[in-house]
């Protein structure tokens, strides 16, 4: 295969990393046990690394972003697949593209109702709930540069969400719900499977390894891990300079308990039509 990047994509706070989580579990340790380690070794893009690599000046945003494409080119010459985390939407910056058919071999898109997006959106960010809200309909929102990483339009979140599922026509998207990889995770994974199979990773399932795969990511495992280990995702809180808990509150995280009337409404009016699409609203 030349194409060998599959994209782990979706807007922020979605459910990105329990997926990366159990892929990671499954793919990259050897009984299926969870490791922060291993989930590392499901990188984003587009990362510092990538760039460098190339010769680019990691700093200029234009020169990174026009050098998007030749950065997959590079990690496909290697010819291994590979998933790649990512939040951008799906779109140009600068008169060039994020990504194109010829180095992506398939995306699965993790959507998350977007009442609870912004609830834990606020946390992870350290936002009020009216910035987290009005995060979500920004078209200009942009993940900006890290050490690590360098910045992607994030856009609002149904333009993020919209932008991903143009490639459905291609037959290289797969929609996750958030709420199904929790509650269902062993049917939403073996899904994942035959959709990887599909596209020709050629996948023999070993169910004993999935299984502890599934059971080594439950969410408070996680999170005590989290306690004993450091979790280098997690952000830096400006205040105490300690990294924030990433690992909160997982399913506690309820908009019903949470979200107060004025942004519930507003979300919901503005995102009726995906929402509605989705099964959040009911039509």
């Amino acid at each position: 295969m030349d194409k060998q990047i599959f994209w782990l994509a979706s807007y922020p706070k979605s459910g990105n990393t329990l997926l990366r989580s159990i892929l990671s579990a499954y793919f990259y340790s050897e009984g299926g046990n969870f490791g922060f380690n291993n989930l590392y070794k499901i990188s984003q893009f587009p990362a510092v690394d990538h760039f460098l690599r190339l010769g680019v000046n990691v700093d200029d945003e234009e020169e990174v972003y026009k050098n998007f494409i030749n950065a997959q080119n590079l990690i496909n010459k290697e010819r291994k697949a590979k998933f790649f985390k990512t939040h951008s939407r799906l779109c140009q910056m600068y008169g060039s593209n994020f990504t194109d058919l010829k180095n992506t071999l398939g995306v699965i898109y993790i959507v998350r109702d977007p009442r609870n997006v912004v609830t834990s959106f606020a946390h992870h960010y350290n936002l009020t709930i009216d910035q987290a809200t009005e995060a979500l309909f920004d078209e200009k929102r942009f993940m900006l540069k890290t050490d690590k990483n360098c910045g992607v339009s994030l856009g609002s979140w149904n333009s993020n969400y919209k932008s991903w599922k143009e490639l459905e026509k291609k037959n290289k998207y797969l929609l996750v719900k958030y709420e199904d990889l929790v509650d269902k995770k062993k049917s939403t994974m073996l899904k994942i499977f035959k959709y990887l199979d599909n596209l020709g990773l050629k996948l023999s399932i070993d169910m004993v390894k999935l299984n502890k795969a599934i059971k080594s990511t439950d969410f408070d495992k996680m999170k005590n891990l989290e306690k004993k280990e450091t979790f280098y995702e997690a952000v830096l809180d400006k205040t105490t300079g300690k990294r924030k808990v990433f690992f909160n509150l997982g399913p506690k995280n309820d908009w019903r308990f949470i979200l107060d009337e004025r942004n519930r409404e507003k979300i919901e009016e503005s995102f009726k039509e995906e929402m509605q699409e989705l099964g959040y609203l009911k039509l």
